[in-house]
């Protein structure tokens, strides 16, 4: 299958994952660049699964154009139409399109947003096979097809890609997960590997490269009344915008293959050697701490993020978890961190403050059995391996257990998603005799740690503290 070139541009960036945070984020990069004149770069995107059907649909028929509403802290409204997309590819099953560009050698860098249980890794970095739907991608890639997950996808790009001489690419990760360029590649060939497809994993080897990267902009769902504010205040009836708070920020290691990339540096994007530094004060500062203002603001009936923020008890968790034990943890005598730590906290907290953003809880509360491994228990074992306390840190795992215990009884006020947690794991969890050290004692939670006495103890008194925040903060109703 043979795609015509994208529109006004010579080189392209694939992305798979049409959702709101890429066209909030690295598309308004793109976008930035092409504002400077510097039109080399453009994006083609499509999704993976047949998800989103309605705003694929609206962006095609909007030619890939959208608009962006951006709200500061200061409650100052932006607009700004993003014209980057230049092409929206078809849902198709068998992926023909979305190969055909991978497979151009126009396509310089194949991107992709996947949340952290879209990796399939356990806590080795060893595929998990007890995934259905990976399992399937595997049987399906030894017959030569696509597949739905992101290895099955960029299996049959890179293999396409092989077959017609499209030449070397780089593969970059916009999302979440730590380390996520070297842990995609690791999970990238051993799936190969597990194909059997022998000559496929040694042209990988050679011919791309997966740069770490540290991706941030706080991006909630539209809300039904977008469409209305963004005709109102540009006169653009638009059926595809998106809202997102003011700050933005992209931290990528410059580890682009033949160093084919967009000059990102010139419209903001800071371009490192080792991205791990912003990486971990992003993911322990903000989306610890984010996930630890929507599980105590569920737990006394809130909606929003901003309500829990500005909740005394809540935000005194959060800037205590920060401050007493990450903190300590990521910048320590001879070994400082780059990034202003305490400044960056403060930061965090004003937006999420942000009163107009009104992301809800029940986005951020999601996966909780991907961000205790991921997001808190790094802290949890730092702390304990240098003897010192862990009862900040202990209160993040002891609201998520409260909050398990609540869905366990059909009491969430809303649907809780999380695409790692085994529903009847969860449920054993919170039917055990002892609650506490059944949670504590999970290895996908706490992988080595699982069943500590130092990790339970810390728990079981933070459970404590939570109950009695809980009783003297319910919100009524």
């Amino acid at each position: 299958m043979t795609l015509a070139a994208v529109p006004d541009a010579t080189s392209v960036i694939l992305h798979l994952g049409l959702g709101s945070f890429h066209r909030a984020h690295q598309a308004v990069y793109v976008q930035a660049l092409r504002d400077t004149g510097d039109k080399a770069y453009a994006i083609s995107g499509a999704n993976l699964r047949p998800d989103m059907p309605e705003v694929l649909a609206a962006l095609r028929a909007q030619g890939g154009a959208y608009t962006l509403e951006t709200i500061s802290p200061a409650n100052e409204y932006r607009y700004q139409r993003i014209e980057s997309i230049r092409e929206v590819l078809p849902y198709e099953a068998d992926l023909a399109s979305v190969i055909a560009r991978g497979a151009d050698s126009a396509t310089r860098i194949i991107s992709f947003t996947v949340t952290e249980a879209g990796y399939y890794l356990d806590a080795k970095d060893k595929l998990d096979l007890s995934f259905a739907d990976l399992a399937a991608d595997i049987e399906r890639a030894r017959k030569g097809e696509p597949g739905s997950t992101i290895y099955g996808a960029v299996c049959a790009i890179l293999r396409a890609r092989k077959t017609g001489g499209g030449g070397p690419v780089t593969l970059l990760n916009c999302d979440n997960l730590r380390h996520n360029g070297d842990r995609f590649r690791k999970g990238l060939l051993e799936f190969i590997e597990r194909c059997g497809d022998v000559s496929l994993q040694a042209w990988v080897q050679i011919n791309t490269t997966c740069p770490n990267a540290m991706v941030d902009r706080i991006t909630p769902r539209p809300p039904p009344e977008l469409r209305e504010r963004v005709l109102k205040a540009t006169g653009q009836d638009d059926a595809a915008p998106i809202t997102g708070e003011s700050f933005i920020q992209w931290v990528i290691e410059d580890n682009f293959i033949g160093g084919r990339r967009p000059a990102w540096e010139r419209v903001g994007v800071q371009m490192v050697e080792s991205v791990q530094p912003y990486e971990e004060a992003k993911i322990r500062l903000l989306n610890a701490t984010h996930s630890c203002i929507a599980w105590a603001g569920t737990l006394i009936g809130l909606q929003f993020i901003h309500e829990g923020t500005h909740t005394p008890a809540i935000r005194k968790m959060a800037f205590d978890y920060v401050t007493d034990d990450v903190i300590p943890c990521l910048s320590r005598p001879g070994t400082p961190s780059p990034v202003d730590l305490p400044a960056y906290r403060d930061v965090v907290l004003d937006r999420f403050g942000n009163p107009s953003i009104r992301d809800t809880n029940q986005r951020v509360a999601m996966d909780g059995f991907s961000k205790i491994p991921g997001f808190i228990a790094p802290t949890v074992r730092e702390r304990l391996a240098r003897d010192e306390s862990i009862d900040s840190v202990a209160m993040l795992p002891a609201l998520f257990l409260a909050f398990l215990q609540r869905w366990h009884r059909g009491e969430i006020p809303y649907t809780y998603q999380d695409q790692v947690m085994d529903p009847a794991v969860g449920h054993a969890i919170c039917e055990a005799a002892d609650p506490v050290a059944a949670f504590c004692s999970d290895t996908a939670l706490w992988g080595p740690l699982a069943g500590d006495t130092r990790l339970v103890d810390a728990v079981r008194r933070a459970g404590v503290r939570v109950q009695a925040f809980v009783a003297a903060t319910t919100k009524a109703t």
